[in-house]
């Protein structure tokens, strides 16, 4: 029998529902959830939630192994917007985007680096690319912005009113991605008796030679992803002299062993927030849409996960097609967003509707505070995505 799911959200496409419907077939499946925001990828849907037996699948990961959100509440005072140069020359000195992107000169320092690169052949070649774009962004949906955050709970560790804050969106980058693709190569090669449309979705038996390498790879580059985030929010919070009154943060494309029915499972969240009980998370919208911070419900019918963002509703092909930078321009005023740099297939059209997103998944989260970008740094046009 094929493993069942439960979708979230009407405004999911045919091609997505399809591959839900294609990884409940795999005869490690076990379950699996469809969140709000989901949108076709390889293998395994954007915004796709599958929970496997005694088996990991690249694929069902990401190709930016531990992308990743975080948040980081200052004590500056708002009225820096008035005036952000400041902020501005904060996001320009201490980031950096676009693929291939790298601290040349002056290498960012973390203890990540003295982690064991050697717990498989492909960490072990990839160590100093991982270190030469350390503390950087990438490319693709990834950015780093300033905005005002309002707090709605007590929960957070801080009194409920508006704050500033940064907020940042990336992963592995170039490391991740090498990874990805030598372990999703072998699992092909290893699985060729599988139905020609579910390649994408070859697996490792945990309990092999490929699967023990690929787990602790994923490990490695998820400590990396965090490194990344550590490393921007303390260089930018730096800059200005500022103090972090909180910190929130949560992969979305990785694989946890959790217990259903008193059975271990492989969780893989390919574009999907945990929402355990209790749990915090960060759900953006675009460069113009509102994100929220989020407290888990714990449900598990959802596997104990959420929505990653608003979602793509057209391709970035399309988008780059269908929109110029005019058409935008209002929207970025009329929500006082001040746009660096990026790319015309992050236009806000190109997503979902946040609001809506939300509203299709109040039984997975609750919100405890909606953030509102005012500073945006993406890669800029012409870069190849690494999402």
């Amino acid at each position: 029998m094929n493993a069942t799911y439960k979708q979230w959200g009407d405004d999911i496409d045919s091609e997505s529902i399809q591959q839900m419907d294609n990884a409940c077939r795999l005869p490690v499946s076990v379950r699996g959830a469809l969140m709000p925001d989901a949108h076709v990828g390889y293998g395994l849907p954007i915004g796709g939630v599958l929970a496997a037996r005694n088996a990991v699948i690249p694929y069902a990961v990401g190709m930016d192994i531990a992308c990743r959100m975080k948040m980081s509440v200052l004590d500056l005072p708002l009225t820096m917007f008035d005036k952000p140069e400041p902020l501005i020359k904060a996001l320009e000195k201490e980031t950096a985007f676009g693929v291939g992107a790298a601290f040349k000169k002056s290498r960012r320092k973390h203890s990540v680096m003295d982690e064991d690169w050697s717990v498989s052949p492909v960490t072990k070649k990839v160590k100093d690319k991982a270190w030469s774009q350390l503390g950087t962004s990438g490319s693709g949906n990834h950015f780093v912005e300033f905005g005002v955050l309002t707090v709605t709970d007590n929960g957070l560790g801080v009194e409920p009113r508006n704050y500033l804050a940064l907020l940042s969106h990336s992963g592995s980058r170039g490391a991740g991605g090498i990874i990805a693709q030598h372990y999703t190569k072998l699992a092909k090669s290893l699985r060729r008796d599988i139905e020609k449309h579910l390649t994408h979705l070859a697996w490792f038996d945990l309990d092999t030679e490929e699967g023990e390498e690929y787990w602790a790879a994923m490990q490695l580059m998820g400590l990396y992803s965090a490194a990344n985030h550590n490393l921007i929010h303390h260089h930018v919070s730096k800059h200005l002299g500022a103090e972090v009154l909180v910190e929130i943060d949560n992969h979305h494309n990785f694989a946890w062993k959790e217990i259903y029915d008193n059975e271990e499972l492989v969780v893989h969240r390919k574009g999907a927030t945990p929402a355990a009980n209790g749990v915090l998370g960060l759900i953006p919208g675009s460069m113009a849409t509102a994100a929220y911070v989020v407290r888990g419900k714990g449900n598990v019918e959802s596997l104990n996960s959420s929505s990653h963002g608003a979602g793509r509703k057209m391709s970035r092909k399309k988008a780059k097609e269908a929109f110029k930078w005019s058409d935008i321009q209002d929207l970025l005023k009329t929500n006082k967003v001040t746009l660096l740099s990026a790319g015309i297939d992050e236009a806000p059209m190109a997503y979902k509707d946040i609001e809506t997103v939300m509203a299709a998944q109040s039984d997975l989260v609750d919100t405890v505070g909606r953030f509102l970008p005012r500073l945006v740094k993406m890669a800029p046009a012409g870069e190849r995505p690494e999402d």
